[in-house]
């Protein structure tokens, strides 16, 4: 039964993170999704992914994307621009991207009733030090986005390919994210409610210097616990000090553990 049939999508490459990441990643969409979905994973290693998961091979280097060398790794980050492109991993309708190092924590069928045929991803969070003057930029953060795959976004593709060189020059453009951005449209980008994704490090640590003392604590209506740099979960749990006291720095946190490991 294919006709309501929703995918997941998500990324693992290279030794950073191990098959298990995307098997909790999986368990938890399994157990918090109540329609029917593809779960796909796009691996340069099968090895070890869980029976429900499919396991698609990276694409090869695009030949029109030139050697840059600001950024000569293949396959990386910016990998996330061609899955907008119509038959990437055999993908048609909605689709839901997760990064595989995040924690699924409540109901996710919001995530496709939410602004349906609209592509929706995270506002990328921003320190508190950094938004007491300035407002917070409009950008999204790749860890979560959604999109309708399939022709209605080869626009996007075919602007990261006419636009690569300047796309992944982090002088122009920082991060991936902030280009998929501009590449999407700022009339076309939508961003997710608050509680539908939140940051571990923004939104559950306390400020410094309640963050030395207190375990960090997690809102009840979180849908997606988000890890974008530092601390990991596995980091979280453990507790992080960094090379900074104010920004990440977190106690042993328990309950990220009993998440993790469900």
């Amino acid at each position: 039964m294919t006709e309501n049939r929703v995918n997941i999508l998500t990324l693992k490459w290279g030794t950073l993170y191990s098959s298990e990441y995307v098997n909790r990643l999986y368990r938890g969409v399994k157990a918090h999704l109540s329609r029917p979905f593809r779960f796909v994973c796009v691996t340069d290693d099968p090895e070890g992914l869980a029976e429900g998961v499919d396991a698609v091979a990276f694409p090869e280097k695009p030949d029109w994307l030139h050697p840059n060398a600001r950024y000569p790794v293949w396959p990386g980050i910016y990998v996330k621009l061609l899955v907008f492109e119509p038959g990437f991993a055999g993908l048609v309708g909605p689709t839901l991207f997760l990064d595989i190092d995040q924690i699924v924590t409540g109901p996710l069928d919001c995530f496709f009733d939410y602004l349906p045929g609209k592509f929706c991803i995270i506002h990328n969070w921003v320190a508190l030090r950094k938004r007491l003057f300035r407002k917070v930029p409009f950008c999204g953060n790749s860890s979560c986005f959604r999109f309708d795959a399939g022709e209605g976004c080869r626009y996007i593709y075919d602007t990261f390919r006419s636009e690569a060189d300047m796309a992944m020059d982090p002088e122009v453009y920082g991060t991936e994210q902030e280009y998929m951005t501009h590449a999407v449209g700022f009339d076309k980008v939508n961003f997710w409610p608050d509680n539908f994704v939140r940051s571990f490090k923004r939104s559950c640590t306390w400020p410094w210097p309640l963050n030395h003392f207190l375990v960090p604590r997690m809102k009840k209506d979180t849908r997606i616990l988000c890890f974008h740099g530092t601390p990991t979960p596995q980091q979280a749990i453990d507790g992080f000090r960094g090379s900074k006291h104010i920004d990440g720095w977190t106690r042993p946190c328990l309950w990220v553990k009993e998440l993790w490991e469900k």
